[in-house]
């Protein structure tokens, strides 16, 4: 054996790392050059010391990678012999999971036992398990809770889960110490959030037959009236009444989501619903990432969704802490830096700027070339499953990357809307650490798969989730057949919701007589057992020659394009093409045009022609690299300053493109682009 043989043989295996025996480190002796001028007994000496030092500090530094929970070559297995349906292969046998621990079976069991976990202060008072992020003050929010649910109780409030308890305010500590009080005496969370719109609130205070003494004495105000009025506090203690939990097939919250159509629909979620989802994770993590009472998370995503709610309260059930940011999404990195946050949910609209930004900070070509070749060596090593942020391209290249982001990030979970793999590869190299995917919607509570510990791979949202199974049916009028392992993506399982608030119609077409839930989005298997989502069902519709044309799929190729930050495929049934609405990326846009040229403010530059034929070519090259077929391709853009977002009615609150509104808003430049056409 030589010297460089027996370096190799040092390398980690699958059984972890080969030491060689003594006998062994004598035989490399007299091929180590350095040591050949010496006597033997003192080469061996020293050799044997030198050796064994090296040997001791690599061992101790050396990257670990993450052993898989299961085999990543198969992460599903089919149910009943059926490859289109699958469950998780965490699981024994075809019993899914409803509860990790035998005391958390509902929401208010998790806020219990968390309470248990933080213990008490010096004080003798519990500590309340939510960080108030301004002041950092710790409080006992669990008897607030009780004071404020007895107090509802005292004004005529049944402890049922048909008593509906309306939320409406902004993220912020009241709202959990709300939210604790309806469970704590088994009422029912409505969520509510401005951006519903005043038709969408009136229908929905309609259809939850309020008691409107209730919704805006003790709810549109509750905020105002809990910091300002300690009169009210000090009221509410007279009514303090004993706990009434609920139980796990009891109605948790009614989560009318925005949709981009249509009137809201109110989905009820039960508490089983929601300790089954949050339990799958879980047990997904289990010696992975274990949430612990210094973790802490922050919260800026809506809470009248389910995606920040789930982390909510897989936080606390843990003790952990969470952290509000001030309101202004604007401000939201200087939050970050100042709450260190190790827990961060993000949407990939979030994650694609973060990306663009660290790209536009490098401008050297020599800062460039460095920046790509550290990410290479770090994508490496997560090919390998190790996840780190002490590696040497850690120190030298990304420890300002990571700075930024509080410097203290341990777990990043993005869901909502699909992300690109360039992206997420990416921000798993630059920022060292654990950045899993899910996928789901709030008719399944949150989640239905998620990306299982060792698998650094994109292009996929991972295995089904232990509380549920996965199948897909055939699409016969978009050619997705099951037996080819693509179709509607179906779901059945202890997540899946009970249908809508009185809306048999509705409830009928998301679940059918067997209990799955279509959710409308078209997957693929692929051949590791984990799913890919592919198209949407929902928004598609044909142009003039009979092509199916699915927008989302086409829009999520655009955004690549390095010039666009938003973007939106129209088209309809009397047109033989497609055209977009594109928002320039304001970052990056000035200096894209003016390496062609092109000089002017992003207004001036919108209105600029070739400008407008710069970025189209862009587009089509991207789509082209993409495998975008020549339909799918606009063949007409316009470019609009101002970003869609939800203060301006375009986006909803998960910063989905409220579609109908967008295509009232352009419709002018809508029929201006097929006016030109035609002529």
């Amino acid at each position: 054996m030589h010297f460089q043989e027996w370096l190799r043989s040092l390398r980690p295996g699958a059984d972890g790392v080969k030491v060689p025996e003594l006998e062994d480190l004598r035989s490399l002796l007299p091929s180590v050059p350095a040591l050949s001028s010496l006597s033997l007994a003192t080469s061996s000496v020293l050799g044997l010391g030198a050796l064994a030092s090296l040997m001791a500090y690599w061992l101790v530094t050396r990257p670990r990678p993450i052993a898989p929970p299961c085999d990543l070559q198969a992460q599903s297995i089919p149910v009943q012999g059926d490859p289109s349906c699958r469950r998780s292969a965490l699981l024994k046998d075809e019993t899914l999971l409803e509860f990790y621990h035998e005391d958390t079976r509902t929401i208010y069991d998790m806020f219990q036992r968390g309470r248990r976990i933080a213990g008490k202060s010096e004080s003798g008072h519990l500590l309340c398990i939510t960080l108030f992020f301004v002041d950092t003050l710790k409080l006992n929010i669990f008897e607030q809770a009780q004071v404020l649910g007895s107090g509802l109780r005292a004004k005529g409030c049944q402890p049922n889960s048909q008593q509906f308890v309306g939320i409406f305010a902004q993220n912020r500590p009241e709202w959990v110490i709300a939210e604790l009080a309806c469970y704590t005496f088994s009422m029912a969370v409505v969520p509510l959030y401005e951006t519903l719109g005043e038709e969408a609130m009136v229908h929905i205070l309609n259809l939850g037959e309020w008691r409107s003494l209730l919704f805006h004495q003790c709810v549109c105000n509750f905020c105002e009236i809990f910091n300002l009025n300690n009169d009210l506090i000090c009221h509410l203690h007279i009514y303090y009444l004993y706990p009434c939990p609920p139980n796990p097939e009891d109605l948790a919250v009614v989560c009318f989501t925005s949709g981009t159509t249509g009137k809201p629909k109110g989905a009820m979620i039960t508490h089983g619903n929601i300790a089954s989802n949050t339990s799958s994770v879980i047990k997904i993590l289990e010696g992975y990432f274990e949430i612990s009472q210094e973790d802490v998370s922050i919260s800026y995503l809506p809470l009248a969704h389910m995606f920040e709610r789930m982390i909510q309260v897989s936080m606390f059930c843990h003790g952990a802490r969470v952290g509000f940011y001030q309101g202004d999404i604007s401000l939201l990195m200087d939050d970050i830096k100042t709450l260190q946050p190790t827990l961060f949910p993000v949407v990939p609209r979030l994650l694609n700027r973060i990306y663009d930004k660290i790209l536009g900070s490098v401008t050297s070509p020599l800062r460039r070339a460095v920046l790509r070749y550290a990410v290479r060596r770090k994508q490496a090593e997560l090919n390998s499953g190790v996840v780190r942020n002490d590696s040497l391209w850690d120190r030298l290249v990304f420890n300002k990357i990571q700075a930024s982001m509080g410097g203290k990030l341990r777990f990043i979970l993005t869901a909502s809307a699909p992300i690109s793999p360039t992206v997420l590869s990416f921000l798993r190299a630059t920022l060292g650490c654990l950045i899993f995917e899910g996928y789901g919607q709030t008719e399944c509570t949150a989640g239905c798969t998620f990306s299982m510990p060792g698998d650094w791979s994109a292009g996929h949202v991972g295995a089904p989730l232990p509380c549920n199974v996965v199948k897909l049916s055939d699409i016969p009028e978009m050619s997705y057949y099951s037996r080819n392992g693509e179709g509607e993506i179906c779901i059945r399982g202890h997540s899946v919701f009970r249908g809508y608030l009185r809306d048999q119609e509705r409830t009928a077409e998301a679940l059918d007589g067997d209990g799955w839930l279509h959710t409308g989005d078209v997957g693929q298997w692929l051949p590791n057992g984990t799913l890919r989502i592919i198209d949407r069902k929902k928004h598609i519709f044909k142009l003039s020659q009979g092509e199916y044309i699915a927008p989302e799929k086409i829009e999520n190729v655009y955004m690549r394009s390095v010039p666009v930050l938003q973007v939106f495929v129209h088209g309809d049934s009397l047109q033989s093409h497609l055209i977009g609405i594109v928002v320039p990326d304001p970052e990056v846009f000035t200096d894209w045009t003016k390496d062609r040229g092109i000089v002017g403010s992003c207004e001036e530059l919108c209105q600029n022609p070739d400008v407008k034929k710069a970025v189209l070519e862009d587009m089509t090259l991207v789509g082209k690299q993409a495998g975008l077929k020549s339909f799918e391709q606009v063949k007409d853009i316009h470019l609009h300053p101002e970003p869609f977002s939800i203060s301006n009615g375009l986006l909803t609150p998960t910063l989905k493109s409220r579609r109908a509104d967008l295509r009232r808003f352009f419709q002018p430049q809508i029929t201006l682009m097929y006016s030109k056409a035609a002529a």
